[in-house]
């Protein structure tokens, strides 16, 4: 879910941000910067869910909401203000807002309503799908599913799951990566993370956190396996090609209580490491 945040404090604005990204509520696509919003910028980034400060001294939120629902109407509308007047918040009902939150922002709120417009837009998403599959004319000459690139993405979530990775949000993004690495030939170590990311999203800070948690989970996953039992066939396959050996023993001493801090995760190994066993498969 993409988030477009328009407010005029800075400060409001770093606080959402840190609240989304902490609590994996979304991608912020952008921000206005506490500068006039600008309707054209923000469609630019084309996001699912804009988040408005209600009262700005130049352009209010009913009005801006007003704008962004003529242009696009699918896009949800959620006002931030201290505003408890029943005529303003009528006022910004009637502009389109789909939710309201409070201010001074409160974190319980904040995850609420966000979940809820995830929600909503996933039931819309599966509403439309299910229009288009009665819709849509049967095609006789449909193309195979099994292509070279999906076969290689399927390789790569395989390996994904037998680490214990396929749950989290960071994988797709790695796949992305791994697919563009590949279809461009472009070698893992010739290659900054910050560079991948932005080659495959317009929030490449946003991305590199996603796929920093993933890994951490799947060196967290390994550790455990390697605990249990050291000859464990994923632990002897992966520890020392997706991950630094040396990263894995310091995360099973941390888990064992050994030391104070888990073992390091480190992007370019993980990634060059996964695409080479993908090679291999």
């Amino acid at each position: 879910m993409r988030i477009y945040i328009v407010e005029d404090d800075i400060s409001v604005i770093n606080i959402l941000e840190d609240i989304i990204e902490n609590y994996d509520l979304g991608e912020i696509c952008g921000d206005c910067g506490g500068d006039v919003p600008n309707v054209s910028e923000i469609l630019r980034s084309r996001p699912d869910v804009v988040l408005v400060d209600f009262l700005m001294p130049v352009m209010d939120g009913a009005e801006l909401v007003s704008q962004l629902r003529k242009v696009n109407s699918s896009i949800k509308c959620i006002m931030i203000s201290q505003v408890s007047s029943k005529d303003l918040i009528a006022k910004a009902y009637s502009a389109g807002i789909d939710f309201f939150i409070s201010k001074p922002i409160n974190l319980i709120e904040v995850q609420t309503i966000l979940k809820n417009a995830a929600q909503q837009i996933e039931n819309e998403k599966m509403l439309n799908s299910i229009r288009n599959m009665f819709s849509a004319p049967v095609q006789s000459d449909a193309q195979p599913v099994s292509h070279a690139e999906n076969e290689y993405a399927k390789k790569l979530r395989l390996i994904l799951n037998r680490v214990g990775m396929s749950g989290e949000k960071g994988c797709e993004d790695i796949i992305k990566i791994c697919m563009h690495l590949k279809e461009k030939k472009i070698a893992v170590n010739s290659i900054s993370v910050g560079q991948m990311c932005e080659a495959i999203t317009d929030s490449p800070k946003s991305m590199e956190q996603r796929i920093r948690r993933a890994i951490a989970s799947g060196m967290n996953n390994v550790a455990h396996m390697g605990i249990e039992d050291f000859m464990n066939d994923t632990f002897m396959a992966f520890s020392a090609t997706l991950f630094s050996f040396e990263d894995v023993r310091t995360e099973m001493d941390f888990i064992r209580g050994k030391s104070s801090y888990n073992g390091k995760v480190s992007i370019k190994k993980f990634i060059d490491g996964l695409m080479l066993e993908a090679d291999r498969y």
